[in-house]
């Protein structure tokens, strides 16, 4: 790369972009639509000429920009904002993906697309675009109205199952088929990684950010975050997931801390540069002949955009409890695309399985909805009102009856509480058992190495995997006790509730001790069967796993209490953390 060349097409991306945007800002249309525009003007498909001439390096650079962009989102993106999304953002954020998914790969097998083109259409459609959203609502004064609340629990939803959906899309790109068995143990390594990469995280992280901030120098505050940032992208990478997943994982562990603000305001600059940049690049890859070429398939798209969004959003937010005025406003407020489609589409370029028609469409798309959002989100009341005017009478007291009913059966007192409690422990149980795993994992990964070093050492054959493996289950004990534990609260809880003395009789305390003692029991032993399915690589020879048994039957009554302690106070840390989190925002 000749560095005047690359000075070149910098200055060029910058003035351009910069001239564009006062444009748009003037008119007050999104920016991130000028910066497409000021790609387009700039790039090979616009004639007379191009005025970029590096244009790998500019790609490059834009995906420093999907990654700040994920960054950023990740550091509005909270534990504590993920534990507060109701059921009504769950059920519509699903329905909305799904019903999109669906609609989206019809109409390209429709138009005679190959699966791919079909596949990925789907996937583009399916995210609506919270920039666009969260500008267009703030303009119009609506951002702390309820159904806005509501909007934003969807949009937490959608970004955490667009991340899924990325790895996903690169695990089908890669392989070229999509097999039930396939995307199940996707998603179980993508939430066994999540899950690991978060505690593990926000154990750790915010109190590094902590001893850095006390220091009292942005500019080391800024470069250790950036470190963290690429250093964790790089690891990412390493295990052969995206990078955007990365980025994304990276910033909510950084939410995590105290220094939050601070570090938004800091990246902030960075973050505007490299995504202008990103925007540009989509424009210069976009060729305005396509809207000629594919005005047809443009138009079904977008029609099929702001229908299918506002339907599947409305049905699903008023099938989980709300009423129609709500459900129809976050229908509307959430009908377009925009950045993750982008990623989408580039996604499809980088892996060379899409066509190239297809980038430009979505561009397109993503252009005409975000144009239409502010007036589909101030139509909201007229069109409901308007659709109620239509709909017969028995429709509309049939809808509120059953509004009014599913909000009469929602659970209340105890019952509440139970179910607030039964959760917890299933959570607390998963993470635990997501640490167990992952330790087995990362011996098992790192097998190899030990193995180039320690078989000169060896006296017996599988010595080393004994020693391995052995490792692995001393780190675990912490979290399987803990787990047991937990389990055991579950079982009595169950045993209390399941068994009634006016049944059992005499038999009521035998048959609550059977209970409270066998669920704990079977579920660390069907948990340990799986651990050895999953280690089998480093699992010792039978002799030396009984001696390993054995030695740590002995071995566990002995430390209990010190492992219980230890995961105490490993627990405490978490929580203290997250309670920082909620003061600090």
């Amino acid at each position: 790369m000749h560095a005047a060349g690359f000075i070149q097409d910098l200055a060029v991306i910058m003035i351009v972009a910069g001239i564009v945007t006062l444009i748009f800002h003037r008119f007050k249309q999104p920016v991130v639509l000028g910066y497409i525009l000021a790609g387009v003007i700039i790039g090979p498909h616009t004639p007379p000429f191009s005025l970029i001439h590096e244009q790998d390096t500019v790609h490059t650079l834009a995906e420093l920009g999907v990654m700040f962009l994920l960054f950023s989102l990740g550091l509005e993106f909270n534990i504590k904002k993920l534990a507060r999304v109701g059921v009504a953002a769950v059920v519509a954020g699903i329905a909305e993906i799904v019903v999109m998914m669906w609609l989206g790969y019809q109409i390209g097998r429709w138009f005679g697309w190959q699966n791919m083109d079909a596949l990925f259409l789907g996937a583009m459609l399916a995210i609506s675009s919270t920039t666009i959203i969260i500008k267009a609502l703030e303009e119009l004064n609506l951002k702390h109205h309820r159904f806005a609340q509501l909007i934003f629990g969807i949009l937490i939803v959608e970004d955490i199952l667009a991340i899924a959906m990325i790895v996903l899309l690169t695990g089908i790109a890669t392989s070229g088929a999509l097999s039930t068995t396939a995307v199940m143990a996707t998603l179980g390594e993508l939430t066994l990684f999540m899950v690991v990469s978060l505690v593990v995280g926000i154990l750790t992280i915010p109190r590094l950010l902590n001893y850095i901030d006390a220091f009292k120098s942005q500019e080391m505050l800024l470069i250790s975050v950036l470190g963290l940032l690429f250093g964790f992208c790089l690891l990412v990478v390493k295990l052969e997931y995206s990078m955007a997943l990365g980025a994304f994982v990276i910033g909510a562990i950084i939410a995590e801390s105290r220094q939050v603000k601070k570090i938004e305001h800091l990246i902030e600059p960075i973050r505007d540069m490299f995504s202008a940049i990103f925007f540009v690049a989509i424009g210069l890859l976009f060729n305005p002949s396509v809207l000629f070429e594919y005005t047809i398939p443009i138009i079904v798209i977008t029609v099929a955009v702001v229908v299918g969004k506002v339907v599947s959003c409305s049905v699903g937010a008023f099938v989980a409890g709300q009423d129609g005025r709500t459900s129809m406003r976050i229908g509307m407020g959430l009908a377009q695309i925009g950045e993750f489609s982008f990623i989408i589409a580039s996604l499809g370029i980088t892996l060379h399985v899409t066509s190239d028609f297809l980038y430009p469409i979505a561009v397109a798309v993503a252009a005409i909805t975000t144009l239409l959002t502010p007036y589909l989100i101030r139509g909201a009341d007229p069109i409901g009102q308007k659709l109620a005017t239509w709909m017969p009478a028995k429709v509309i007291h049939v809808a509120t009856a059953y509004t009014t009913w599913l909000q009469n059966i929602q659970p209340q007192g105890d019952s509440v509480m139970i179910a607030k409690i039964i959760r917890r422990i299933l959570i607390h149980v998963f993470v635990n058992f997501a640490l167990v795993v992952a330790i087995f994992i990362s011996c098992a990964y790192f097998m190899d190495v030990v193995e180039s070093y320690v078989p000169s050492l060896t006296i017996f054959a599988g010595l080393e995997k004994a020693v391995v493996w052995s490792g692995a289950l001393l780190a675990s004990l912490p979290f399987l006790i803990a787990a047991y534990r937990k389990l055991k609260a579950l079982s009595m809880l169950l045993a209390e509730m399941s068994v009634k003395p006016d049944k059992a009789g005499q038999y009521n305390v035998q048959a609550r001790t059977i209970i409270s003692e066998v669920i704990p029991i079977v579920a660390i032993l069907v948990m340990l069967l799986l651990i050895s399915a999953l280690s089998s690589s480093i699992l010792p020879p039978a002799n030396l796993l009984v001696a390993v048994l054995v030695l740590f039957a002995v071995l566990v009554p002995l430390l209990w209490g010190r492992f219980v302690r230890l995961h105490s106070r490993l627990q405490i840390a978490l929580i203290e953390t997250l309670d920082d989190d909620s003061q600090a925002h």
